[in-house]
């Protein structure tokens, strides 16, 4: 049984609040990316050099970030990333969304843990659960190696789904919830968990991107992260340092009309650069919003 599911979407780096502009803009030299149909292209949808016998994605290759829910994509676009719940698009590369490190927020996802694992829900010195309160999402508790290999019983098996739903890659977020821990979690906790998922996630012939957390980008070899899926790394000066870590290998997505902006003129000849609209909304939705450097 899978707790209930929602879609979900992460901050780059948990800092102060900053009141965002929601309003798209015209940009000079960018594409609307209107969906359509698309033709699978195997020389730019992934490396041609695998790394561990997984099928990465190419450097630069056109992305869509579709978390809001699933369609068709553009003709031009190559990698998609997908909730673990929808079906990976035909003919192009497929990144599986999996919210690794918390709990989906809301009542009834909260419910299924507090029914089926309450011990691997995290909670403070006084039994309280610890939540992140910009997304209402309980903390999985990775502290202890007993509790990690308990939580990959659950997070492990949507991981062989992914495999068995035909995507080719999974993104495991919150990786920085340590962060939001009250100190009850560590990096090397945030690590070790980490690890667990991409060993089983390779042993499903599946890539694995490492989703924000430079704190975590010296050790992304040891983890066994495959590449990238990075947000607004443009706004927080980020880019490089993924950029040199995962070869150019990093799919971004900017919020933000001038941080996009910034992140095509600096990086969108060898990064994937992609503009969405804060809530990653389907095409007719308003304030839907897709654009390519």
């Amino acid at each position: 049984m899978a707790p209930p599911h929602t879609r979900g979407r992460r901050r780059a780096v948990r800092r102060a609040a900053v009141a965002l502009a929601l309003l798209p803009l015209p940009l000079a030299g960018c594409s609307t990316g209107a969906p359509g149909a698309g033709h699978h292209d195997p020389s730019a949808s992934a490396s041609a050099t695998a790394r561990g016998g997984v099928r990465q994605p190419a450097a630069h290759a056109v992305f869509d970030y579709q978390l809001g829910g699933a369609y068709p994509p553009g003709a031009h676009v190559r990698v998609v990333s997908r909730d673990r719940t929808q079906a990976p698009a035909p003919g192009r590369y497929n990144i599986c969304y999996v919210n690794a490190f918390q709990a989906q927020p809301g009542a009834e996802a909260e419910g299924w843990w507090r029914r089926h694992h309450p011990d691997l829900l995290l909670h403070d010195r006084d039994g309280g659960l610890v939540i992140d309160e910009d997304w209402q999402e309980p903390l999985l508790d990775v502290s202890t190696a007993g509790r990690r290999n308990a939580l990959l019983g659950v997070v492990g098996s949507w991981i062989d789904g992914c495999a068995r739903d035909g995507f080719d890659a999974v993104e495991p977020d919150n990786l920085d919830s340590y962060e939001r821990s009250e100190g009850l979690l560590t990096k090397e906790d945030a690590t070790a968990f980490a690890t667990l998922l991409t060993r089983r996630a390779h042993r499903n012939g599946l890539a694995v991107a490492q989703k924000n957390t430079t704190d975590l980008l010296p050790r992304h070899r040891g983890i066994g992260f495959d590449f990238a899926v990075t947000e607004e790394c443009a706004r927080y000066g980020e880019c490089p340092a993924y950029a040199t870590a995962y070869d150019n290998r990093v799919f971004d997505i900017e919020y933000d009309d001038k941080d996009f902006t910034t992140a095509c003129r600096k990086w969108g000849g060898t990064l994937s650069v992609i503009r969405r609209d804060h809530d990653v909304t389907t095409p007719g939705t308003e304030g839907y919003v897709y654009r390519t450097c």
